[in-house]
């Protein structure tokens, strides 16, 4: 089988991690970088490949299969726009827009021309996540009750020197941070359909917010709490859990998820689990039955590649639609609307 030709726009930080994924993908093979900046020259030198300096010259001179957009946020649509009126399939990073209303056009375009775009919530491709969604689809735990999260980390002062506009509004873990949660949340639990927030400045003192506390309404019932901090010394977020990225220290001892049922419960991602091993007989009197799911470990921009490859062969469909990241969007910015304005949010 001829190897799925793909093109990375935008050579940062995300952009050189989808590099690093196609280039040890053995169905595809990395066919040239986008990135207008001085310092990819040396990026695509390393790589073996052409540079174009915009997404026109790339499909004037050498039209790869798909591509990746890794570039600033601001420009996902109009790209995203681009590559489909040029019927290019686009694994698209996250946020899918920088407003809602932007992320609308996208969808409806999407949804009209029936155009082959991935959204690049890269979690949704962990198995870590797949092995919990599975237990929780088994009915080991029961009927659903409640999910209480956390994304509770310590961001340096040196990533508020290097990008003051980090202590803005706008630049603050909610809408950095918490569209990462949102779409693991939705994954385990469902739709959701309210949500409530207080945010808190108080640590730090900038103009946006540091810490939050997040209640969630579900469209089946289930209530969930958050609670989101970039200045809590404290390892019990995703990135310091899951050993997915190694970059980032690990803490086996830690959870970011408990999902509780009326028969049990999964801590995400040690995956233990507690359940009641007679349903007839459920009581905080009674001993639960403790053990650990077992599940492979592994990096889930790899899992995202192999995703986005197939659904260029048209041999998939995407695991994360548009649609899915407009969704993860308005939660995101219902949440900061919520933290404001101190009211319940209801999402429609």
């Amino acid at each position: 089988m001829n190897k799925t030709r793909i093109a990375v726009a935008g050579a940062g930080y995300i952009g050189l991690a989808h590099i690093g994924v196609v280039q040890t993908d053995v169905s595809c093979v990395l066919s040239a970088i986008v990135d207008p900046s001085p310092a990819a020259v040396a990026v695509a030198a390393q790589a073996g490949v052409p540079l174009y300096a915009s997404i026109e010259e790339l499909l004037s001179k050498d039209r790869p299969d798909g591509l990746v957009l890794a570039t600033p946020n601001a420009l996902h649509v109009p790209q995203a726009l681009q590559c489909i009126d040029a019927r290019l399939p686009i694994l698209l990073e996250k946020p899918i827009a920088t407003t809602v209303a932007e992320g609308q056009k996208l969808v409806d375009a999407v949804e009209r021309t029936g155009a082959k775009v991935l959204i690049g919530h890269h979690r949704a491709h962990s198995p870590i996540m797949a092995k919990a969604k599975q237990v929780i689809g088994s009915g080991q735990l029961g009927r659903l009750v409640t999910v209480m999260g956390s994304a509770t980390f310590l961001k340096p002062d040196r990533y508020f020197d290097e990008g003051p506009w980090r202590r803005e509004v706008g630049g603050g873990p909610i809408l950095l941070n918490m569209i990462h949660e949102v779409h693991n949340l939705r994954m385990l639990c469902g739709d959701i359909v309210a949500v409530q927030a207080f945010s808190s400045n108080g640590t730090r003192g900038f103009a946006v917010e540091d810490t939050v506390a997040i209640n969630l309404r579900f469209a089946n019932g289930v209530l969930g709490s958050f609670m989101l901090s970039d200045t809590a010394a404290c390892p019990r977020s995703w990135e310091q859990t899951s050993q997915e990225n190694k970059a980032y220290p690990s803490y086996d001892d830690e959870d970011c998820y408990v999902i509780a049922g009326t028969n049990g419960s999964l801590s995400v991602p040690t995956m233990r689990l507690k359940t009641y091993p007679r349903p007839e007989d459920r009581s905080w009197w009674k001993p639960f039955e403790v053990g650990t799911v077992g599940l492979v470990r592994d990096d889930p921009l790899k899992h995202q590649m192999a995703n986005f490859v197939a659904m260029v062969r048209g041999e998939s469909d995407p695991l994360v639609t548009a649609r899915d990241g407009l969704i993860n969007l308005k939660i995101t910015e219902a949440i900061a609307q919520a933290a404001q304005s101190g009211c319940v949010v209801e999402l429609t």
